[in-house]
């Protein structure tokens, strides 16, 4: 019996504020609804209980790369966005921070009213998660925060934090339902009627074997629970350092993006209009849509995509936030109705950014890409929880240097 992972990570306080909270929300869903559409349920499930995936997620929602609050943040415009299309996504997200976290059971129970689902069994795998987390686990951390995610097919994930006030850190847990093997002896048994969807068979033999399962596993020791379990530890600093970033797949996204025009690659005429800004933000989305679960080992590379909203390692901008959605939200429009022209372009700059990778030299001129970003700002409306990014007062020292960022 395992997790998924776990990560640890600097305890932040405060509130998203209104201007990224309704962006995070809407490329959340758009994000969320392309997994589903070009993958399936199942594999956003997956991502989800994956940390370093998660990680990554939230750094390309422009929220802080490192900090505890993405959790909160990303789950909270997640369920704001993709519950009121559950029916047609196939996607329910329960639960939240404080007390919305205790009426994880009941929203199940809802879920399986709409469903089939047995909504019994998913709070009783909903409690049991915490219980582990919270109670079977004495490793300092109280949790707070507790998301149940479940997919029409009965698969889901939690995603859960504890706090630790003595040390000022965050554990975040994840779970997914395909690692628990002891569980059940079959755990994706299913009982088909007519017109009752997909419900969880607990009548068959195995049902008592489930119950008994569960009750066990809270009795199991922590080192099996925590076997071959994936483990994201994040640093304290607020700013991003060359350190903190694959410098070989940040130089080779940030050269295709910015020394090619899309003119240049066949795959992105459908992209002609973007500007090298825009495609930088788009390539990161695409990664995050489409990349393999070994892409994601340095999540703060992805903060390259549209900042922070604290500034690190550079404000948001806004307006190159909105052409990320905006394109995005089209492809998806387009792919619903039989056309994937756009998706597959969006899905060529990830594919693009990597291929440039086998024969890329990065250098080391990490500080310069920042104060580059930083000095642009303002162009892109970029803007922090400080307020708005604000012209330089100075010249570059090098403004002719810029080519040689990559």
């Amino acid at each position: 019996m395992k997790r998924s992972g776990t990560a640890d990570l600097p305890l932040h306080y405060g509130q998203v504020p209104l201007w990224l909270a309704e962006r995070m929300s809407k490329l959340g869903l758009a994000i969320v609804e392309t997994i589903a559409l070009e993958f399936s349920t199942s594999e956003v499930i997956s991502k989800l209980s994956n940390p370093f995936w998660f990680q990554s997620f939230g750094a390309v929602m422009g929220m802080d790369w490192h900090s505890s609050g993405i959790t909160t943040s990303v789950l909270g415009a997640l369920k704001k966005s993709v519950n009121p299309h559950s029916k047609e996504l196939g996607i329910y997200i329960c639960g939240g921070k404080g007390k919305h976290s205790l009426l994880t059971p009941q929203e199940l129970l809802f879920v399986g009213e709409k469903t089939g689902l047995d909504g019994n069994n998913l709070a009783n795998c909903s409690k049991l998660a915490a219980k582990v987390d919270n109670t079977a686990i004495q490793d300092g951390f109280q949790l707070y925060q507790h998301n149940f995610i479940v997919d029409h097919l009965g698969q889901w994930a939690v995603i859960q934090q504890g706090m630790n006030p003595d040390s000022k850190t965050a554990r975040r847990y994840h779970w997914h339902s395909q690692d628990l093997k002891s569980f059940v002896e079959e755990p994706h048994t299913f009982i088909y009627g007519e017109n009752q969807g997909t419900i969880l068979n607990l009548t068959a033999q195995a049902a008592e074997k489930s119950r008994n399962g569960i009750l066990e596993l809270a009795k199991e020791s922590p080192t099996k629970i925590m076997k071959e379990m994936q483990y994201l530890s994040m640093p304290a600093h607020h700013d991003v350092r060359m350190e903190d970033v694959n410098m070989k797949r940040l130089g080779a996204m940030l050269w295709a993006t910015h020394e090619n025009k899309p003119e240049d690659f066949e795959e992105l005429l459908l992209l002609k209009g973007m500007g090298p800004r825009a495609l930088q933000s788009l390539a990161l989305v695409s990664e995050v849509i489409y990349g393999t679960p070994t892409r994601f080992e340095d999540p703060a590379r992805f903060s390259f995509a549209h900042g922070g909203k604290d500034g690190h390692p550079f404000p948001v901008p806004v307006k190159i936030y909105d052409e990320t959605i905006n394109t995005l939200q089209r492809a998806i429009n387009r792919a619903k109705i039989g056309n994937s022209d756009k998706i597959e372009a969006i899905k060529k700059l990830s594919e693009i950014s990597r291929k440039a990778e086998e024969s890329f030299t990065p250098n080391s001129n990490f500080d310069a890409l920042i104060e580059r970003e930083r000095r642009e700002s303002y162009k892109y409306g970029g803007k922090t929880v400080f307020g708005d990014a604000k012209p330089p007062k100075n010249k570059p020292s090098n403004p002719n240097n810029q080519l040689e960022l990559f």
